[in-house]
């Protein structure tokens, strides 16, 4: 098992990220804005992946479960306590 998917597994914000997007029934769709981002990304040389944690952030923020603030904030908890 790769470091960052046993992360997923054991990190609590990741837990506390997927309950709360399973209580509220969100889930990540990618969209032609997303699809344009993620080729703008790759030709300026940053091939950006997010993780179905991160996309599932993404979706609660996207239909107004969390707010930007609060998605920038578990984002980075998520990924400090990702870090082997």
């Amino acid at each position: 098992m790769s470091l960052r998917r046993h992360a997923l597994a054991t990190n609590a914000t990741a837990r506390v990220i997927q309950n709360l997007a399973a209580r509220n029934n969100v889930s990540y769709h990618v969209t032609e804005s997303d699809r344009l981002a993620q080729n703008i990304t790759r030709l300026a040389g940053d091939d950006v992946h997010l993780d179905p944690i991160e996309q599932m952030l993404i979706g609660l923020q996207r239909v107004g479960r969390i707010d930007r603030a609060l998605m920038v904030r578990l984002q980075a908890r998520y990924l400090r306590e990702s870090r082997p």
